[in-house]
């Protein structure tokens, strides 16, 4: 409701009159009747006071915006920072391999729905075609999974045939984990992939977001890396209960850490985003209440001037039948 009214007064603002001539253009947004009784002067006025209107109408809107923002951000960041415990044990076990070679590379973009705020959703996506370049090659496949409409709108002027999935609406609702879970079982059901890139706005504070790259390796590609040695070496020094293989275990760790990390990951852009829009809001209502300061001065003078005018036409018309 708010984003509609202000994109309604946004249009009221600008498709306002603004010159003040007397051409069949210009006399047509006012009646003829109205014109001769108000007046050109009056008239310069009226687009002033139509302008200020707006601007206050605007300013409303980005204040209330920046309110709701706020309210939200606080229950937003505490699960956020709680949901860094998840993926962390992942990272101590499996590590994090962002410069590891594979054939088969899934960019997870996350971005929001919502725009007004700021530049969050641009920063996601040239973090995302810069990471499509660096993968890409003559033997290599690398696709989009875009969660966010705002990604999406982005992604799809030039990367249209490299987008596999697309998924809306995640954060229109409260997010639990078993939620995303399901989200990320579907993810994995419908691409084939060696490593899984999620890239998110992690959250630092209300002005200030990371851009961060997560990667999750299949369970063949923890395989090679870990008979390749490094850290994923240190895998064969577990030992394995309960039956199952080692490539069993390995491929639910590889599922869980995935849903793990992409909650943590929606977490963190989510809050990014409340941060982003709260901070747009604010610069937004500063600049309106500049601008109707300016709006202010500008009636102020042409009104003075209008008066003035009007005084010295008394005046000398007083001096003529006097004289």
């Amino acid at each position: 409701m708010a984003m509609a009214a202000l994109r309604r007064e946004g249009r009221r603002f600008l498709l306002s009159p603004v010159s003040y001539n007397t051409s069949g253009a210009a006399r047509s947004a006012i009646p003829s009747d109205e014109f001769g009784s108000i007046g050109a002067r009056s008239i310069s006025t009226q687009v002033v006071r139509n302008r200020m209107k707006s601007v206050k109408n605007i300013q409303k809107i980005t204040k209330a915006m920046k309110m709701v923002a706020a309210s939200k951000l606080r229950a937003v960041q505490v699960r956020t920072e709680n949901s860094r415990g998840f993926w962390q044990p992942f990272t101590a076990l499996l590590g994090d391999t962002p410069s590891v070679d594979v054939k088969k590379n899934v960019i997870v973009s996350i971005t929001s729905d919502k725009g007004l705020c700021g530049g969050i959703n641009s920063q996601s996506v040239r973090v995302s075609k810069a990471l499509y370049k660096l993968t890409s090659g003559p033997e290599k496949e690398t696709k989009y999974v875009i969660l966010g409409e705002k990604g999406k709108v982005q992604m799809v002027r030039d990367s249209k045939n490299s987008i596999e999935m697309n998924i809306t609406e995640v954060q229109k609702n409260p997010l639990n984990y078993t939620q995303v879970s399901v989200l990320a079982d579907d993810i994995l059901k419908n691409v084939e992939y060696d490593a899984l890139r999620i890239v998110y706005n992690k959250f630092h504070s209300v002005v200030s977001f990371i851009p961060t790259i997560s990667t999750i390796l299949s369970p063949e590609a923890v395989e090679k890396e870990s008979e390749a040695g490094g850290k994923l070496g240190e895998l064969d020094n577990y030992e394995i209960e309960g039956g199952e293989t080692k490539a069993e275990v390995l491929q639910n760790l590889t599922e869980f850490q995935f849903s793990c990390v992409l909650f943590n990951a929606v977490l963190e852009n989510g809050c990014s985003e409340l941060g982003a829009r709260m901070s747009a809001m604010d610069s937004s209502s500063r600049n309106a209440g500049e601008m109707l300061d300016r709006l202010t001065l500008t009636y102020n003078r042409t009104r003075q001037a209008s008066i003035t005018t009007e005084l010295t036409e008394i005046i000398s018309g007083a001096s003529a039948l006097t004289g």
